[in-house]
């Protein structure tokens, strides 16, 4: 045997923390070892990150950019436009999430099953929905652009999220997802602030001006593409062209790796029985901590604009530009999270230490006046709660087990997360500006609670490992279960253990 080779067989050990152990077959128990070239590995790795982390973050930078324009088109004459008075915006908003929310299961089942070219005609659909959104004349139409957003959006996030799954062991997961996702919505409000003050710089043209142009830019961009992706965005790792048949082994004896059962990259079909055990009590929780650092995150992130403006005398355009560094320095705080978890193995530390800074952010907020503490406290607000989408996607699905229950935890996260958007529309209320006292109340609470329902989570979790470590779990193995019975079990397993 080469010493460039390592072997894997019997007990798999997954990121430090969750193990997997081959089950016998009916034959006796079966050395089912496969071998991994750490060489050959390495340079797999390196391929799948360059072609398939930047193009997923683009992915993610333009779904969110879509999605916020409209904070950005806000402060540029939106309103005054299409004659929107009281609570009209914060309405519009909840129509796009509470669609989003209701498409985001089936939609990711949808892309489950047929491939990832799903992502890609979401984009261009998204893109679509953007540029007419250009065109709008009256705030009924707005309101459909909004609905039409939400369902063209719903399981994107998600979708990119599972489609990683396909390519990467669990273990590699945190830092692919944190550096994907984890960066993304900082560029995105970064880029979108940028965008928008340079868009409301320059001329009009014909009957795009002032907030269309933002809708008309971003949707050219988007459609385009989106079309591109059609062509080149990977699918299924059986079938990829990313992949050399050399390769196409390596990635599936990989992924092998951390099974119960090798499937060698074949996808059990998804049963109404294992969608619905996939909403067990961790994606419950993970669900509930998504919801709380929504209301925080994309209260502050939608009226981001509306705070900085209420702070100063500003320009739109200035304004536009004040909402660049908060987001650039959340950007840096976010990797520093990620790899932070990956180092210590650990997730429910640094999401607390995160949302920690958020409280400390919120309640800065509510303690002063001063136009430069309040705007401090953005950067404590927006850092605290940037890493959060990733961390909690990655705790959710480090605790899934099967492709059905991957694909269907990752969607139910960040769809019913989307809950605390639909809360977060309600919490900068006009009649609130330019204090926001009752808005930061709100978020301060939500983060507060977040924090001690994490603290309670972890211990749940570190709770369920002894139980299995006492074996109080091994009835759930019977004799004489088939090899897709012991396989179907997923977290269920006495030999999972859950990362905490």
């Amino acid at each position: 045997m080469s010493e460039e080779k390592i072997r894997i067989s019997g007990d798999v050990e997954v990121s430090g923390a969750i193990l997997w152990k081959e089950p016998s077959t009916a034959s006796g128990e079966e050395d089912n070892a496969e071998e991994i070239d750490p060489i050959l590995e390495k340079k797999l790795l390196r391929k799948l990150d360059f072609t398939l982390l930047p193009l997923l973050a683009l992915i993610h930078c333009l779904n969110f950019i879509d999605r916020t324009a409209i904070g950005n088109a806000k402060i540029a004459g939106l309103e005054k436009d299409l004659g929107m008075q009281g609570f009209d915006f914060n309405i519009a908003l909840t129509t796009f999430n509470v669609f989003l929310t209701v498409a985001s299961i089936p939609s990711n089942i949808i892309t489950k099953r047929v491939g990832s070219i799903w992502i890609a005609i979401q984009v261009i659909l998204f893109g679509i929905v953007s540029l007419g959104t250009a065109f709008v004349k009256t705030y009924g139409q707005l309101i459909g652009t909004r609905i039409l957003l939400g369902l063209a959006e719903a399981g994107t996030l998600s979708s990119l999220v599972y489609l990683l799954s396909w390519y990467y062991r669990r273990k590699e997961m945190v830092i692919r997802i944190g550096l994907f996702l984890g960066i993304s919505p900082a560029l995105a409000g970064a880029f979108g602030g940028l965008l928008a003050s340079g868009l409301l710089s320059i001329r009009d043209f014909g009957v795009v001006h002032t907030w269309r142009k933002i809708f008309f830019a971003e949707g050219i961009i988007t459609t385009s593409v989106g079309i591109l992706l059609l062509f080149f965005i990977p699918g299924d790792p059986l079938k990829s062209r990313l992949l050399s048949e050399d390769e196409r082994k390596l990635a599936l004896a990989r992924l092998n790796a951390d099974q119960i059962v090798k499937t060698n990259g074949k996808k059990e079909p998804a049963t109404v029985k294992l969608v619905l055990r996939s909403l067990n009590i961790w994606t419950i929780a993970c669900c509930v901590y998504f919801i709380l650092v929504n209301i925080s995150f994309q209260g502050l992130s939608i009226f981001l604009p509306t705070v900085v403006n209420s702070i100063g005398h500003f320009t739109v355009v200035d304004a536009q530009l004040r909402t660049v560094p908060p987001y650039a320095v959340a950007g840096v705080w976010c990797m520093i999270v990620i790899f932070w978890s990956f180092y210590i193995n650990s997730r429910a530390i640094p999401i607390i230490t995160s949302l920690v800074l958020n409280v400390v952010g919120y309640a800065t907020a509510l303690s002063t006046k001063n136009p430069q503490a309040l705007y401090a406290a953005c950067f404590f607000s927006l850092a605290g709660t940037e890493p959060m989408a990733c961390m909690l996607l990655i705790w959710g699905t480090d605790n899934a087990a099967l492709d059905t229950m991957r694909a269907v935890t990752a969607a139910a996260i960040a769809g019913f997360g989307t809950i605390g958007t639909i809360i977060a529309v309600w919490t900068y209320l006009p009649q609130d500006a330019p204090n926001f006292h009752k808005g930061h109340s709100l978020n301060l609470a939500a983060a507060a609670l977040a924090v001690a329902l994490v603290v309670l989570g972890a211990i749940y979790l570190r709770w369920e490992n002894a139980k299995r470590d006492k074996g109080e779990r091994n009835n759930r193995l019977r004799d004489g279960m088939s090899q897709e019975e012991i396989q179907n079990l997923g977290y269920r397993h006495p030999k999972f253990r859950y990362q905490i």
